[in-house]
């Protein structure tokens, strides 16, 4: 069944726009790019901690307090990140903090380190979270301290090593191994990071200018519809009362005028409510239609006939008030330009699908294309508002009459 008009209303204002202090919802996508990027994190630096915590763990038998403090300074926010990554609150804090302390605790490992363990093939626990420290960095700082700790925590472990070594020929070749690694994976683990990211803004950009361009056409076509809508009133209504009152003459007609008058007002009071336009979409049949064209005809001053055929035929309410008033437009043309000569019109159901309505006359007619822009009669009272339905509506005219053909059917 069709959406309700409110409720679509009442969801697309929950959109937010550019510029608005909804950030977060205009980084939809950067945010679940930040929350993908931080579980995978999580994952990778829970192996490579579980790794080193295990070989810690094998040390401690023979290490001093010094060696256990170490152990606690580094794994304790090393899980309170993997801990933030996983419940994705608090990220940058424990991420940098753990960047940090890693790196102050890498740089103090010679102090820590047996001066008797000289064997440059048995790399220390230490080792297993330099890149681990290197994401860390990824998810909490900015993009230039990010290469910045990249390039510089290799470093750091390569110089804790050479003086962990004594500076030995042995130390220099495997430790120029090592630093080398890390710093190309880290330098990786950086850039394919900018990269998702970037990719991720891009998205969001493109999403707030298509919102705000659609935003831009929706208001645009917001505007157009209501100055149609305005200016077909203005014409339908308060045009068509002045010029009954203006021909007024007896009382019958001027009783005509007055009614039209009431009525042209009261329309222009309700002009801001959602349905004074148009109607409701309660279903409308071809009975209705006719009971309303004949008040049209007589409001008009106009004597002809109104033919009724087909069935019940059932249509939105809107639809059968744009055909009432795009046939009323038309019915209004044949009054004032052929002194309703010939005057006729037929109300035809078109089974459950739809019903047309048929406005002819045998005036004099006229040359459609010859109309101009600033002429609302047909192109707003009649075109515009029936395509305002999703209706039809269709004139041809020559010397020997004008026909308005109407019409309105389920898609």
């Amino acid at each position: 069944m069709p959406a309700d008009p409110l409720s679509i209303r009442d969801a697309w204002s929950k959109i937010p726009s550019p510029g608005s202090t909804e950030t977060e919802f205009e980084r939809f996508t950067g945010k679940r790019m930040e929350r993908i990027l931080a579980i995978v994190v999580a994952i990778g630096s829970s192996a490579l901690g579980a790794q080193a915590l295990f070989a810690a763990v094998n040390t401690l038998s023979q290490a001093d307090v010094v060696h256990i403090v170490m152990v606690v300074v580094v794994f304790v926010p090393l899980a309170a990140m993997l801990v933030a990554c996983l419940v994705g609150r608090g990220v940058r804090t424990f991420s940098g903090l753990f960047a940090v302390v890693y790196l102050l605790a890498l740089a103090a490992w010679p102090t820590v380190v047996d001066p008797a363990d000289k064997s440059a093939g048995d790399q220390p626990w230490i080792f297993f979270l330099v890149n681990v420290g290197v994401v860390a960095a990824m998810l909490a700082f900015p993009l230039r301290l990010q290469f910045a700790w990249a390039a510089v925590m290799p470093f750091v472990y390569g110089y804790v090593r050479l003086v962990q070594g004594e500076f030995s020929r042995e130390f220099w070749v495997t430790t120029a191994f090592d630093v080398s690694f890390t710093l190309i994976l880290g330098v990786v683990i950086i850039s394919l990071g900018w990269m998702f990211r970037s990719v991720a803004a891009g998205v969001d950009e493109a999403r707030g200018q298509a919102v705000a361009s659609y935003s831009t056409a929706a208001a645009a076509a917001a505007a157009e519809e209501e100055r149609v809508a305005m200016s077909a009133l203005m014409h339908d209504s308060v045009l068509a009362a002045l010029i009954a009152a203006e021909r007024a003459e007896g009382e019958r007609a001027e009783e005509l005028a007055v009614a039209m008058a009431r009525e042209a007002l009261t329309r222009l009071a309700n002009t801001e409510a959602a349905v004074s336009q148009e109607g409701t979409d309660e279903p409308v049949g071809i009975a209705q239609i006719v009971v309303e064209l004949r008040r049209s005809l007589s409001e008009l001053g106009a004597d002809a006939i109104v033919e009724e055929r087909g069935g019940i035929g059932m249509i939105p309410g809107r639809a059968a008030r744009a055909l009432v008033l795009a046939a009323r437009q038309a019915i209004g043309n044949a009054v004032s330009h052929a002194n309703s000569r010939g005057l006729h019109i037929i109300v035809e159901a078109c089974g459950d699908q739809g019903i047309s309505v048929t406005v002819s006359d045998t005036g004099p007619g006229f040359d459609i294309t010859a109309i101009g822009a600033d002429r609302l009669g047909i192109r707003a009272s009649i075109f515009a508002r029936m395509a305002g339905v999703a209706g039809t509506a269709d004139i041809r005219s020559d010397e020997q009459g004008t026909t308005v053909v109407l019409g309105w059917e389920r898609s």
